[in-house]
């Protein structure tokens, strides 16, 4: 098969094109013949050499999510069988024309949507549904902030918990992406490079329920400062900085929850969980039309390093994807 390796670590220009052996699967995986494969920040990290694929997964081909037609299942498959369409949840393997993948991370495609947009659907999806539903504990009626509005984890916090009976609010660099993140569904987008967040939410809405973070650094003190009593802060990146000096006393006043999480590395039996909840609360939203994937731009595998260049450049608004022939 082809796949596009890491040939080292640097940037985007280390991404080549070569033939590798088709995976093998063993018991509760399946062959997936790829279609379609999301690009993600965590696949920069892995080509900087700054995010190790966990144990077992491949470790020079990246890769998080695909869409795809099931090539190959093992005898004691029960769910799925060869010819179907699904979509999967990855720890890594997916720029490739085939990839194994365990069972229970494959989801059926929502009917109505393509291949690529049903690959733009899994990482961040199972994210978000991990991150706010079940650490943050989110309850209809409650009010979540997002930063990074219009990334691939914005798009679909902000369809996921308006769809699911909240308040949106998110944050972006410009002008463009905010009034893209309030159509989308957002109550209020503040553009960080023109105004503080903290002081536009707290001034015209009172705080926050839950903030999604994926910024660190001196947003940290912010958050905490907008969220109400009970409040709870997820982190899942640190991209400004990984340290922060906060107020403690806040803390304990408002008696907030300081949660964080990786997904990458977790069980397939955790992951399955999460898949559970999705087909069950949010993949009726995406076959009618309510949740839409929200693609950017598409590029051949062979360019991958062009969708990389793209994504490094947080120019796009959505996900990038890769489509396979």
């Amino acid at each position: 098969m082809k796949a596009i390796i890491i040939s080292e670590y640097g940037s985007a220009e280390v991404l080549k094109l070569e033939e590798r052996p088709t995976p093998t699967i063993k018991e509760g995986e399946v062959l997936i013949r790829v279609k379609a494969c999301g690009v993600n920040r965590p696949d920069i990290f892995q080509r900087e050499g700054k995010y190790p694929a966990p144990e077992g997964a491949p470790q020079d081909i990246l890769g998080l999510e695909v869409a795809g037609i099931v090539e190959n299942v093992t005898d004691l498959e029960t769910k799925w069988k060869v010819g179907d369409k699904v979509c999967a949840l990855l720890a890594g393997g997916g720029y490739a024309e085939l990839v194994s993948a365990p069972s229970v991370q494959c989801l059926p495609i929502p009917a109505g949507l393509s291949f690529t947009q049903a690959s733009a659907i899994p990482e961040s999806f199972f994210t978000v549904w991990s991150n706010v539903c079940d650490r943050g504990s989110f309850k209809k009626g409650e009010s979540v902030l997002v930063h990074g509005g219009t990334s691939g984890i914005g798009v679909a916090t902000i369809q996921l918990v308006k769809t699911m009976g909240g308040i949106v609010f998110a944050t972006a660099g410009t002008d463009e992406k905010c009034t893209f993140a309030e159509k989308l569904g957002a109550t209020k987008c503040v553009n960080y490079k023109k105004e503080d967040f903290k002081e536009v939410i707290k001034s015209e809405f009172g705080g926050v329920d839950i903030v999604l973070d994926m910024v660190g650094g001196d947003y940290t003190q912010k958050n905490i400062d907008l969220l109400k009593t009970e409040g709870r802060l997820v982190i899942i990146n640190a991209m400004k900085s990984a340290t922060s000096e906060i107020n403690m006393k806040k803390i304990m006043v408002k008696r907030l929850q300081i949660t964080g999480s990786t997904l990458r590395a977790r069980s397939p039996e955790f992951k399955h969980e999460i898949a559970k909840n999705l087909e069950k609360h949010i993949w009726g939203f995406l076959a009618s039309g309510e949740i839409k994937p929200i693609i950017h731009q598409t590029f051949p595998l062979n360019q991958a390093s062009e969708a990389h260049k793209l994504m490094e450049s947080s120019e796009h608004i959505g996900k990038i994807v890769l489509e396979l022939s």
